[in-house]
């Protein structure tokens, strides 16, 4: 009998772990597929574009010209430059020509409207263009008109979404040294 008890344990101890483990793989498991790659692409773009775009709105129209030193851009010149540059990346996931020059001038825009207007749309069409490519067209290649060579939307996108991100990263030091905090560090409501 003790020689039945004890693989009769043994196989009750081996079906509960098994089912420990069924559970735990379970938990585990993922509850929905990961994103497309132009979803993905296309929130990224986003978020950095809606970063930059609350800034545009709600830096005081009064220090649009500010610059922490002057060698360096000022905030609205700072807007201008990431938003226009949107465009080389925007024009060719259009199959259109990348824009003649590289930042917009500052003297175009009379005032902060126009350039929050600028700043949302240059991001809304990048958005349209991520969104017409869909997954298919992010492996269109494309030529890149810096490195002069191909690469893929795909890449372009990220690229000019980390250039964002750069500039995003240089208004919120504008946003300090003038004293004030940016829209992001402010604490949630």
């Amino acid at each position: 009998m003790n020689r039945f008890s004890a693989v009769g344990v043994l196989v009750c101890a081996l079906a509960l772990g098994m089912t420990a483990r069924a559970q735990d793989a379970k938990k585990d498991a993922p509850t929905k597929p990961a994103d497309p790659p132009s979803k993905v692409v296309l929130d990224t773009w986003n978020d950095v574009g809606r970063k930059i775009i609350a800034m545009a709105e709600d830096f005081p129209e009064d220090k649009y010209d500010f610059k922490p030193t002057p060698a360096q851009r000022s905030f609205a010149e700072q807007l201008l430059h990431a938003s226009s540059s949107n465009y080389y990346f925007t024009n060719l996931a259009r199959g259109e020509k990348p824009p003649a020059e590289e930042d917009v001038k500052r003297d175009k825009f009379k005032n902060k409207a126009e350039i929050v207007a600028y700043v949302k749309k240059s991001y809304a069409d990048g958005a349209a263009a991520i969104q017409a490519k869909g997954d298919k067209g992010m492996n269109d290649l494309v030529v890149d008109p810096f490195a002069h060579q191909q690469v893929r939307i795909i890449d372009m996108a990220y690229g000019f979404i980390e250039h964002s991100g750069e500039h995003y990263g240089q208004l919120a030091v504008y946003y300090r040294v003038a004293g004030l905090v940016p829209p992001e560090s402010r604490p949630k409501k």
